[in-house]
């Protein structure tokens, strides 16, 4: 080997007799720049980031793996050279080799330098680049360090910039426990010494081929597990177009926390199907858009969806960033085939209505919002989830209309999808824009020309009512296009009545195209004042277009009255039922994603917290008509209604008789029968201190995340700390207890002196109770932002892991802060919090 071998020092530290690891030549990929992050367990866990440079992969070993968060600096230590077929290896390194241990494609994608950069800048010691990989994804930096003393290696820090894709945290590594390669965690990797998914002598092709049989078992795995509605879901069909939600014209901003606003796109509403690979995008009214919106299609396809039925909005933007339908009407014109500098269009998906066949219509809108964030985690442009705030609806307004953005749309935030126009979602316009039906044309003076104006009309009834004229927006482009429209369209008489004195010169058009009209406002006689043409809408049709008027703005009735408001609920800090019920109304957003639709027992306290309380999960009727019921099978087998709420009045409606705490089950309503979370209650004894609990919860959390599972931490507003686990709702109840209770008595199994696993009081002396038991069928937990019936009003709260030290005790939190609380859900730290598609290990 020369010295100019870059791959010298790789090649000489391995015996490539006894390691699969690939020997490689320098060489490039097909588009020069591939990275890859592999997690290798070796002398000490770390996460080897690789970028594709000159023919081979640059390499850094990062101790703590990547960080979202633009506070944390990562020390990378430089390493090897490695070969570009590096670039695809997992599996086992045997020991005494060099990097002896298990390793996993953790990540992979591509890599690029920011405009004005180059990969010749990591020789000055320092590298801004975008990465889009399967989890890191924007901006990050490299930059290197003096050495010190005998240093022989250089050190680096990698760092995330802030963008659209930071966050706080350790939530990359946290949240990324399988391969992206074959799906397999850790754990499975290193138990595949000699199996069937062995790369032991392996190379090339055969290389390639086991690893390839490794992610088809991986999937037949998976799909193997739980019971038969498992793989219905799974396997779910690419869904169908359904009608789409319409918001309704108002002049005023909703006010409250009820009220989610998001901004307006200036473009094509779009339905997106997907399943895998396969893409459908339907307009509002249905019409199959696929072809013309393909570079979109393709993007969502290399995405490999699950089923899902997504609703958004296709944008293009103008010089500034700002959505602009004239320049979307433009690409669509050249053809994605043509689409030049500046052409890009971009998806902005805001709500899902389905996922591997559920339908999830009925859910409150902040659930579906929650799930959509969930489905797309990570996604990248030209694909993105749009932001939405709560409260502050008239200063978001007023800051996109300075932007020249269109306006705002306010959506209920405990709203089920209805497809068709109501006032749960509502639009708010910076300048009025309607559709209008072109009727005809008036001839221009000018030789270059070919009109003057266009006649516009709209529906009312049966009737065309004259609308009056636009004829400013065009460019010359625009005009030749709708002349040559125009040709095929012309008729002798006009299809409608206009006055005489505007009906001179004027050539007729059958009433089929309809066109945007941006103006100041209507004039008493109707017409529009101070028009501009924005484009053709083609998605729309003629027979649809009537006048849209801002309806009057229905204000929403106090939605429950609460009685007896002054009663003193917790005496220790004198709080009344008013200021629970006015807790819960503030927190119904942040709550609903977890409760709704969810069995639940409540814990009622009548005459206050310190008078009798008492459990109930069964009601006749006596809670109204917004606390819902389910029919639930018993043990005996007689079935009893069970309580369940879907938006903020049911939750009042609790609260007007008396409850304090919602505990809620492991399934929905809707399917009682497949659990799709799991709880592991941190139950401590009394003498010990809390900062053993969050060290038990730690544990617990990295002894799931050696199965594949992600977790999250709540404060359970007592004494301990609750370990969430979402799941797929795609297994038994018997597989959902056996699986908490193996590993409840497996954890007290090897460490008898901090742990125990049964409910005995005398056992527990000293220890903490892994509660398994909340994940029996019929069993509850308490949900996430449920107040307490305890002293001074403490709530259970999410947090992030990396929180967990900040805090001295399980109720830091009480029903008097709800401001910071709102503001905390609606954080980088808690964003995703609770939503996880993954299953049950096969263990």
């Amino acid at each position: 080997m020369g010295r100019n071998d870059p791959l010298a020092a790789y090649n000489a530290k391995r015996d490539f007799a006894r390691t699969a690891e690939p020997a490689g030549k320098r060489k490039s990929s097909a588009t020069g720049n591939l990275f890859i992050v592999q997690k290798h367990d070796a002398t000490r866990l770390h996460w080897d980031f690789r970028m594709e440079v000159d023919g081979v992969l640059k390499s850094w070993a990062v101790t703590r793996g990547p960080s979202p968060d633009p506070d944390d600096k990562r020390l990378a230590v430089q390493t090897e050279d490695h070969p570009l077929e590096y670039a695809r290896f997992e599996g086992i390194i045997p020991e005494g080799e060099y990097g002896g241990g298990t390793v996993m494609l953790w990540d992979k994608g591509t890599w690029e330098p920011v405009e004005g950069k180059s990969a010749k800048d990591l020789e000055k010691g320092h590298l801004h680049f975008r990465l889009e990989g399967e989890r890191m994804k924007g901006e990050w930096l490299l930059v290197r360090l003096k050495r010190r003393g005998n240093e022989k290696r250089d050190n680096w820090l990698l760092r995330k910039l802030d963008d659209a894709y930071a966050g706080q945290g350790d939530q990359l590594v946290e949240r990324g426990l399988t391969s992206v390669l074959t799906g397999r965690t850790m754990a499975e990797i290193a138990s595949d010494k000699a199996g069937s998914h062995s790369l032991k002598g392996k190379r090339g092709k055969a290389f390639a081929s086991v690893m390839e049989e490794a992610g088809t078992h991986n999937r037949k795995v998976g799909k193997a597990r739980g019971k038969a509605p498992s793989r219905a879901r799974r396997n779910a069909p690419l869904p169908a177009f359904q009608p789409v939600q319409l918001a309704t014209l108002v002049d005023t901003v909703p006010d409250g926390r009820q009220w989610l606003y998001e901004i307006k796109f200036d473009g094509y509403r779009a339905l997106v199907a997907v399943r895998g690979t396969e893409v459908r995008v339907f307009t509002r009214s249905g019409l199959d858009w696929t072809e013309k919106f393909a570079p979109l299609a393709r993007h969502l396809a290399g995405l490999k969806l699950p089923s899902c039925l997504i609703d958004g909005e296709i944008v293009a933007a103008d010089a500034d960033g700002n959505p602009d339908f004239s320049r979307l009407q433009a690409v669509l014109k050249r053809g994605h085939g043509e689409q030049g500098e500046g052409d890009a269009l971009s998806f902005h998906a805001f709500d899902l209505l389905e996922l591997e066949g559920e339908d999830l219509k009925p859910l409150p809108n902040v659930e579906r919002k929650q799930k959509l964030a969930a489905l797309l985690a990570g996604v990248s442009p030209p694909i993105h989830v749009a932001d939405h705030i709560i409260g502050g609806g008239e200063k978001l307004l007023g800051a996109l209309c300075g932007a020249g953005q269109e306006g705002i749309i306010c959506k209920r935030a405990d709203a089920a999808y209805a497809g068709k126009r109501t006032q749960n979602w509502l639009k708010v316009k910076c300048v009025a824009r309607q559709e209008f039906i072109v009727v005809g044309f008036t001839r221009s003076s000018a030789r270059r020309r070919p009109f003057a104006s266009l006649l516009l009309a709209q529906r009312e009834g049966k009737a065309l009512v004259y609308k009056g004229k636009v004829g400013t927006g065009f460019d010359e482009d625009l005009l030749q296009d709708l002349a040559t429209r125009f040709e095929a369209l012309k008729v002798d008489e006009g299809p409608l009545d206009v006055p005489i004195t505007e009906a001179r010169g004027v050539t007729w058009l059958k009433p089929e195209l309809v066109a945007e009209i941006a103006f100041a406002e209507f004039t008493a006689e109707g017409r529009v004042r101070h028009a501009s043409f924005v484009g053709l809408r083609e998605d729309k049709k003629a027979a649809d277009v009537v006048p849209e008027r801002p309806a009057p703005l229905v204000v929403q009735p106090e939605i429950v009255p609460i009685s007896n408001r002054e009663r003193v609920i917790f005496p220790e800090s004198g709080q009344t039922k008013g200021d629970l019920a006015d807790y819960y109304a503030a927190m119904a957003p942040a709550m609903l994603p977890f409760i709704a639709n969810r069995p639940v027992s409540l814990v009622r306290c009548p005459q206050g917290r310190a008078r009798h309380c008492f459990f109930q999960k069964h009601d006749s009727g006596s809670f109204g008509e917004h606390v819902h019921h389910v029919p639930i099978r018993e043990k005996d087998g007689n079935e009893e209604e069970y309580l369940f709420v879907s938006d903020a009045a049911g939750i009042l409606s609790c609260v007007q008789m008396g409850t304090i705490e919602f505990h809620g089950w492991c399934s929905l309503a809707s399917d009682v029968e497949a659990p799709e979370r799991m709880v592991i209650d941190l139950d401590p004894d009394e003498g010990l201190d809390f900062n053993d609990v969050k060290r038990a919860a730690r544990d617990i959390r990295d002894r799931l995340s050696d199965l594949g599972l992600v977790s999250f931490a709540m404060l359970s507003g007592g004494k301990g700390v609750h370990v969430v686990v979402p799941l797929r709702p795609d297994h038994t109840w018997e597989a959902h207890a056996s699986f908490a209770e193996r590993f409840a008595r497996a954890l007290a199994l090897a460490e008898p002196d901090r742990y125990v696993a049964t409910m005995s009081k005398a056992r527990r002396k000293g220890r903490i109770f892994i509660d398994w038991l909340r994940n029996r069928r019929g069993s509850t937990a308490v949900m996430p932002y449920s107040a307490r019936a305890r002293a001074n009003a403490p709530v259970a709260v999410p947090i992030a892991w990396e929180e967990l030290d900040d805090f001295a005790n399980a109720h830091p939190f009480c029903i008097g802060d709800t401001a910071g609380l709102l503001k905390r859900s609606e954080g980088k730290s808690l964003r995703g919090w609770g939503m996880a598609q993954q299953s049950l290990p096969d263990v």
